[in-house]
């Protein structure tokens, strides 16, 4: 049976040329960063080419780059260590309801530390509404954290519109990028964003390895302390293979960004055509004209997401959904309710299909038949 990998937007599989940049840098040049030998030289030299890199990619300035361990390492940097270093300027933050846990949960740390967090409604498509960000700003509002592209849906917000009526306040604007990244041109200038998040292996680079995007000026609470790596702003030797490995990915997400755009698209239509020609009842979850290419959340009427996902891995296909799916109970996806309402059945019988590199229009026209197989099965 062919195993077919439709979950990308949870982890992508490590790219061949970026294996072959890894493995000589963990054989052969094995030395500390902040060391002053020849061996640490080595080292240094490739954080520096890296960070270029990536600085290139988002039209920063490499000293504005900040490595971590990944997005939540980033997101958290963000936002905890943005609100306890400006404090003094106020305690309110914005967000939305529809944050990766990263976020939601950093938020919900700094409720604890006395914080006032604003978390914005969507609606049906996921969006948030330019005049809702409005309405919550605040004069003691001293950081507004908003989603790039929804992990779940790939609804993608209106980060310019926001960064533009951000520019004349004292609030920082940092946005999680983590799914966006790679996927769609990001020019940090344009957006007009303080602080970027984004991670490695969503990108087909190697796991345990992000940055977080944050402009000079910005006063950052470290999250670690230690040595003085990465600006002073990140304790703790630098993970020099997966770095260098992940600014290889950067390059090739960058070189083929067009094509997976289209070909994204086409992997899509070959999909949701199976569907329609078995003749299988579904609706598509998030934004029509301003979502993420690579994101499809479907709405299978009459079915359940446990049984779904089960009898989707069983099939051989790897999907998922926004549950937590736990010994006979499920939690609802916090962004489908945030769009829909608790009592809504789209919450408890919607999957997250995801494409990426390996992905063939064969394979996804033959995994659009198994899963209408089985929607069928499920729902006669």
């Amino acid at each position: 049976m062919e195993r077919i990998y439709l979950d990308h937007a949870a982890t992508s599989p490590i790219h061949p040329t970026v294996l072959e940049k890894i493995v000589p840098i963990m054989r052969d040049t094995f030395g500390n960063p902040s060391s002053i030998h020849s061996f640490g030289r080595e080292s240094r030299h490739l954080l520096d080419e890296a960070r270029e890199v990536i600085a290139r990619a988002i039209h920063a300035r490499s000293k504005e780059i900040v490595f971590t361990s990944g997005g939540t390492e980033a997101d958290n940097m963000a936002i905890i260590g943005t609100a306890m270093a400006n404090q003094h300027k106020g305690k309110h933050i914005i967000t939305t309801s529809i944050e990766h846990h990263a976020s939601l949960h950093a938020c919900q740390y700094l409720e604890s530390q006395g914080f006032d967090v604003t978390y914005l409604p969507v609606d049906e498509e996921g969006m948030v509404k330019l005049e809702e960000v409005k309405r919550a700003l605040r004069d003691d509002t001293i950081l507004v954290t908003i989603i790039y592209g929804n992990n779940e849906v790939g609804s993608i917000q209106p980060i310019k519109q926001i960064g533009e009526l951000l520019a004349d306040h004292q609030a920082y604007f940092h946005t999680d990028a983590v799914q966006a990244f790679g996927i769609l041109p990001i020019d940090v200038q344009q957006l007009q964003v303080d602080m970027l998040s984004a991670s490695s292996h969503k990108i087909n680079g190697p796991k345990g390895v992000g940055f977080l995007f944050v402009r000079e000026e910005i006063k950052i609470s470290p999250r670690a302390f230690g040595g003085e790596q990465e600006l002073k702003r990140r304790a703790g030797t630098e993970n020099v293979h997966g770095i260098a490995g992940f600014a290889e990915a950067v390059k090739i997400a960058e070189a083929t960004r067009n094509e997976k755009q289209v070909q994204y698209q086409e992997l899509k239509k070959v999909m949701m055509d199976t569907f329609k020609q078995h003749g299988i009842h579904y609706s598509l979850n998030g934004s029509v004209e301003n979502r993420l290419p690579h994101i499809v959340n479907v709405h299978f009427p009459g079915t359940n997401v446990e049984s779904l996902l089960v009898n989707f891995d069983l099939a051989g296909i790897a999907a998922s959904s926004g549950s937590a799916c736990t010994a006979g109970s499920v939690d609802p996806s916090h962004v489908l309710v945030a769009m829909f309402g608790q009592q809504s059945e789209k919450i408890v019988s919607s999957i997250r299909f995801s494409f990426g590199y390996g992905n063939t229009i064969e394979q996804v026209a033959l995994a659009a038949e198994k899963i209408a197989q089985i929607v069928k099965r499920l729902t006669t």
